[in-house]
C-alpha cells in the first residue's frame, strides 16, 4: 500500500508503435497521412456545406455537423503524432501527454456514443411523430442534446483519470500501440491492477451497452414504423437511416472488442485502435455523403460557388 503514497518515477513511456520494420514504417507514414488528411477534410468539408446551405438547417444536419467535428477531434487526439513517430528512432510521450490522450480518447468517445443517440432519438421524432417534429427538435432542444453529449464524455473520461493519474508506475513504462491506451497504461502500474481493469471494464462498458441499447431499441421502433408506412417517403427515410444504422456499426464494432477482449491480448487492439481513430473518422463522411442526396447536392453547390468565385477573378 505504500507505494499508493509514493509519487510515480516514471516521467516517459516508450510507444511502441505498429511495427519495428522501417519500410513499413515509411510505407505507414505515406498511407496515414493520406488518410488522416482526408478524414479531416472530409469532415470539415461537411461542416461547412451544413453551415454554408440553408436547406440543410434543421435538426439532423446540426448533430451531423457536431458529429464530424467530434470526429476531427477523434482523428487528431493520437493520429499526428503515430505520423511523426514514423519517421523518429525513439517514440516517447510524457507523462503528462499520455494522461492527455485518455482524457482526449474517452471524451470523444463518449461524446460521439451519446451524439449517435441523439441522433437516433432526432430520426425517432422525424419519422414517427413527424407532425411535431419541429416543436420537439427545437434549437434549444439540439443544443442542450449536443451539450449532454460533451458532458457525458468529461465525466465519463474524469471518472477514468482520477484513479489513473494517481497510479504508481515504478519501473516499466512501454505501451505497446501508438499512442495511450488506457488498459495497456494501467498494467504498468506497481501493484494489482485486477480491481482497476474491472473498473475500466465496469465503467465503459455501461455506458456503451446503455447507448446501444437506447440506438437499437429506437431503430428497432423506426424501422417498424418505415416498413408499415407506405408513402412516396419511405425509400428516402431508409436511406438516411441505413447510413445512421451503418455508423452506429462501424463505431460500436470496434468498441465491444477493444473492451470485451481479454486484457492479455493486445495483438488485435492496434488494427482496431487504427480503425478506431483513423478509419471510422473517415468512413462517416463518406457514408453520410454518398447516402445522402441532401448532402451531395448541397456539396455540388458549394464547388460550384468555389469554382465560380475563382473564375471571377
Amino acid at each position: 500500500m505504500s507505494l499508493l503514497n509514493n509519487k510515480s518515477v516514471v516521467t516517459e513511456f516508450i510507444l511502441l508503435g505498429l511495427s519495428s520494420s522501417r519500410e513499413l514504417q515509411l510505407f505507414l507514414f505515406c498511407i496515414f497521412s493520406v488518410f488522416y488528411g482526408a478524414a479531416v477534410m472530409g469532415n470539415i468539408l461537411i461542416i461547412l456545406t451544413v453551415i454554408t446551405d440553408s436547406r440543410l438547417h434543421s435538426p439532423m444536419y446540426f448533430l451531423l455537423s457536431n458529429l464530424s467535428f467530434i470526429d476531427i477531434c477523434q482523428a487528431t487526439f493520437a493520429t499526428p503524432k503515430m505520423i511523426a513517430d514514423f519517421l523518429s528512432e525513439h517514440k516517447t510521450i510524457t507523462f503528462k501527454g499520455c494522461m492527455s490522450q485518455i482524457f482526449f480518447l474517452h471524451v470523444f468517445g463518449g461524446s460521439e456514443m451519446v451524439l449517435l443517440v441523439a441522433m437516433a432519438y432526432d430520426r425517432y421524432i422525424a419519422i414517427c411523430k413527424p407532425l411535431h417534429y419541429m416543436t420537439i427538435m427545437s434549437r434549444r432542444t439540439c443544443t442542450v442534446l449536443v451539450g449532454v453529449s460533451w458532458a457525458t464524455g468529461i465525466l465519463h473520461s474524469a471518472s477514468h483519470l482520477v484513479f489513473t493519474i494517481d497510479l504508481p508506475f515504478c519501473g516499466p513504462n512501454k505501451v505497446d500501440n501508438f499512442f495511450c491506451d488506457l488498459p495497456l497504461v494501467i498494467k504498468l502500474a506497481c501493484l494489482d491492477t485486477y480491481v482497476f481493469e474491472i473498473l475500466v471494464l465496469t465503467n465503459s462498458g455501461l455506458l456503451s451497452l446503455i447507448c446501444f441499447l437506447l440506438l437499437l431499441i429506437s431503430y428497432t421502433i423506426i424501422l417498424a414504423t418505415v416498413h408499415r408506412q407506405a408513402s412516396g417517403g419511405t425509400s428516402r427515410a431508409l436511406s438516411t437511416l441505413s447510413a445512421h444504422i451503418t455508423v452506429v456499426v462501424l463505431f460500436f464494432g470496434p468498441l465491444i472488442f477493444i473492451y470485451i477482449w481479454p486484457f492479455e491480448s493486445f495483438t488485435i487492439d492496434k488494427f482496431i485502435s487504427v480503425f478506431f481513430t483513423v478509419f471510422t473518422p473517415l468512413l462517416n463522411p463518406m457514408i453520410y455523403t454518398l447516402r445522402n442526396k441532401d448532402v451531395k447536392e448541397a456539396m455540388k453547390k458549394l464547388r460550384n460557388q468555389h469554382v465560380g468565385s475563382k473564375e471571377a477573378f
